[in-house]
């Protein structure tokens, strides 16, 4: 499977078989997680068969069963910090589907359980991935129109028109989708709206963008500080 197919086939579980991760699984988990922290200075942590973090009121809340592990997203507290927990955050969420599991984004609905994870006193925890084998594949979430999310100067090409499905195909927070894409030329510009969560959906958005475009055909435009902070880094 590639990570386009991994785009095409992944969607959202939040409820998993009571068996652990096999240990290859984990063992492939761990390098990927350890190459996104030493390429984004990242401190993201997979935690395992710990089952407190959703077995709380909260989790109950967010319809959770059967998740006893999960990447914590945490990391230096920078102003680009959520946008990369978003964009390597997602790599890590499409490198698990490639290996037969299934996850969830979790920003509020699970309990911060001690020790489970480590974070320094200058870094803070973004959010959680609930990882596991789930018990259905999900199911696809609704997606806006590609005419709601996108502005260009032209006739869009077939690269852009395919990066943008495959961002609308990336998990948002409330799946609220609030972006915006505008091609120039050859440059690509993402912008996010006002909401919650929209910094670290941005860069989820961005990785979809291109895996679907392919980094190839574009380059990311440099927008203003005053309408859109945000890293711009790949892996």
């Amino acid at each position: 499977m590639t990570l386009l197919e991994a785009i095409n086939e992944r969607h959202s579980v939040r409820v998993f078989e009571d068996r652990p991760i096999d240990g290859q699984t984990v063992a492939l988990l761990q390098k990927y997680i350890e190459k996104c922290n030493a390429k984004a200075k990242l401190n993201f942590q997979l935690v395992l068969n710990e089952p407190k973090a959703f077995s709380g009121p909260m989790a109950h809340y967010g319809k959770f069963l059967g998740c006893k592990n999960y990447i914590a997203l945490v990391g230096k507290r920078t102003a680009d910090f959520e946008e990369r927990c978003g964009y390597y955050g997602e790599y890590l969420v499409l490198k698990a589907k490639q290996l037969g599991l299934e996850s969830c984004w979790v920003a509020l609905t699970f309990s911060k359980v001690k020790d489970a994870f480590k974070v320094r006193e200058d870094e803070k925890l973004c959010m959680v991935i609930a990882l596991g084998y789930g018990m259905t594949p999900g199911i696809p979430h609704k997606s806006k129109p590609i005419s709601e999310v996108v502005k260009t100067d032209g006739n869009m090409p077939n690269w852009f028109r395919e990066g943008v499905r495959c961002a609308l195909l990336a998990p948002t927070a409330m799946n609220q989708q609030r972006f915006r894409i505008e091609l120039k030329g050859k440059k690509v510009y993402m912008t996010a709206q006002r909401g919650p969560y929209t910094k670290t959906d941005l860069g989820i958005v961005r990785l979809h963008f291109e895996i679907g475009a392919g980094k190839e055909n574009f380059e990311w435009g440099i927008v203003e500080k005053a309408k859109q902070g945000g890293s711009k880094k790949s892996i």
